[in-house]
């Protein structure tokens, strides 16, 4: 699985270069949401330090993708291929206030939550990239504070035992785990933000789960609910007829 093409919504994206030029962070610290508490820099250093010191800076770093890293990337890595993961289970767990979700409109978002299993894609960064490429991560995942970085075992990957992937913490007040599925399709349904719609995300997800040839029940139950209030047939979701090639390196 050398080359991917990771489809592209017409909607404003996560790119690799708004997140380098911490464009979005300034954002999002100059009109935060009331009641929302945004990771400080030295809380984003301590944390990306934490891991990088249960890694030899000479081998190569796998991340575990499982949401919106399987269809927009926006890192350099070397390769991506399927594995699965036991213990943990791809939910959209999480209220979202930011992205796609705000105040007046909140979506909802996936998190890798415990229990169940899950597949996704294992991206390979180079060793020389990987302090680079954690530093953009961080900033695409760790700066809302809703998700803790940590590493997974994974399978279906040789050479590769091990990975770094982003789970829900439980903890936060954003979570939603526990939601009735009618209420996570409701937020799916209605949210947007500055990046989009909930909608666009789902949609975009559900596709890269075809083309992998992913079954996952929990989406298949927010997808049967969704089309059943109408919402697939709205015309507002992902179209998947623009694509952006990413290729091994």
């Amino acid at each position: 699985m050398d080359d991917i093409q990771f489809p592209r919504g017409a909607e404003h994206e996560l790119t690799r270069q708004r997140l380098a030029a911490g464009s979005l962070i300034e954002e999002m610290r100059a009109d935060p949401p009331s009641g929302v508490r945004f990771r400080t820099d030295a809380e984003m250093e301590e944390s990306l330090q934490a891991i990088l010191r249960d890694h030899d800076p000479l081998q190569d770093l796998h991340v575990f993708g499982y949401g919106s890293l399987m269809w927009n990337p926006a890192m350099d890595a070397a390769h991506a291929r399927l594995v699965h993961v036991q213990g943990w289970h791809r939910s959209f767990c999480l209220r979202s206030f930011l992205g796609r979700g705000s105040p007046q409109a909140p979506g909802a978002m996936l998190g890798l939550d415990n229990g169940g299993a899950c597949r996704g894609l294992l991206f390979r960064i180079e060793a020389s990239k990987v302090l680079a490429e954690l530093k953009l991560l961080w900033r695409r995942e760790m700066f809302p504070g809703a998700y803790d970085a940590r590493w997974i075992q994974v399978r279906g990957a040789p050479g590769a035992h091990r990975a770094l992937t982003f789970v829900v913490n439980r903890r936060h007040e954003r979570y939603i785990g526990r939601h009735p599925v009618a209420e996570v399709a409701r937020l799916i349904r209605t949210g947007h933000g500055s990046l989009g719609t909930s909608l666009a995300y789902f949609d975009a997800t559900m596709d890269a789960l075809s083309r992998f040839g992913i079954r996952d029940a929990g989406m298949e139950r927010l997808r049967v609910e969704l089309a059943r209030t109408g919402a697939l047939n709205s015309g507002a979701g992902f179209h998947a007829g623009r694509t952006a090639q990413w290729s091994s390196r």
